[in-house]
């Protein structure tokens, strides 16, 4: 009896998320979907020309989806190999006293609230402003390496995860049959953990996507324009969304804020579509 009450009740909570996800949904589509237009993206500038970047962008969110997916994609090159580095050495090491201590790290950072992670950067920038770099200002580059930082042990974690649930019995058939340990994590142990560590890397994308904090005071501000460098101010959807639903003059503006989530909402179902493809390719060799 108990077992039962204990499946129904979960069953219960089950579909109060997927309702809550639901609702979520369906109001960000039914506030969103009338603002798609072209003027949300551009404004009053032609589309090709703001496309291009030949013409500033005053009234739309073309160079926030830019600077969005600028921050990302760098970010991600950032962290990508030190995090699946990080967890392919934790999963595979003796256990000692440096493991240990770098498993407590890894754990602390995964905690470390976004806030403060920007507040790691702008500090950091203050500190550089004032020794070494007298020019140093927030700007993209900034903000991608908060973003790494921040994403690290989600890829870290999610690769030792993947890694320590598959059986033994691999590893040990592996090295049974001639191989090297390197043999056996590279043909054998990685592949077979693929999933696993795929669903880190959308973990990781989703988390460097929605973040605001760490871009506000890092390098974000409002009508930045199309990124101009890895050294300069940016705009990104997170941040336009907050300025604008936190600061908006009229039901227009308002408008737009809808209008930039269902975008942002869009574009990281796109790249963790186009993630999912790439790591799916038939070509690749195994």
């Amino acid at each position: 009896m108990k077992a039962k009450c204990f499946h129904y009740w979960c069953l219960f909570c089950s579909a109060m998320l997927l309702l809550c996800l639901l609702s979520l949904l369906g109001f960000i589509l039914y506030r969103g979907v009338p603002t798609l237009s072209l003027s949300l993206y551009f404004g009053d500038t032609e589309p090709l020309k703001g496309f291009l970047g030949q013409a500033p962008i005053w009234d739309g969110i073309w160079p926030a989806c830019v600077g969005t997916l600028a921050v990302v994609a760098s970010a991600l090159m950032i962290a990508l190999l030190p995090g699946l580095a990080t967890g392919i050495w934790l999963a595979t090491a003796k256990t000692s006293k440096t493991k240990a201590l770098l498993e407590l790290a890894v754990d602390i950072l995964a905690g470390v609230p976004s806030i403060l992670m920007g507040l790691f950067g702008f500090t950091l920038i203050l500190l550089l402003r004032n020794t070494l770099l007298p020019s140093a200002n927030t700007c993209l580059a900034l903000s991608a390496f908060c973003l790494a930082m921040l994403i690290i042990p989600y890829l870290a974690v999610s690769t030792r995860t993947a890694l320590q649930a598959l059986p033994v019995s691999l590893s040990l058939t592996a090295l049974s049959l001639g191989m090297t340990q390197w043999q056996a994590l590279r043909f054998v142990l990685l592949p077979q953990a693929e999933r696993g560590i795929r669903g880190g890397i959308m973990l990781a994308i989703g988390r460097a996507a929605e973040d605001t904090a760490v871009i506000m005071l890092t390098g974000a501000v409002a009508n930045a324009g199309l990124p101009g460098g890895i050294f300069e101010r940016f705009e990104a959807l997170p941040f336009t969304i907050f300025y604008y639903s936190a600061q908006y003059q009229s039901e227009a503006e308002l408008q737009m804020a809808f209008g930039a989530a269902l975008t942002l909402l869009c574009l990281t179902a796109t790249v963790f579509s186009i993630a999912n493809w790439v790591t799916r390719f038939p070509g690749r060799n195994h």
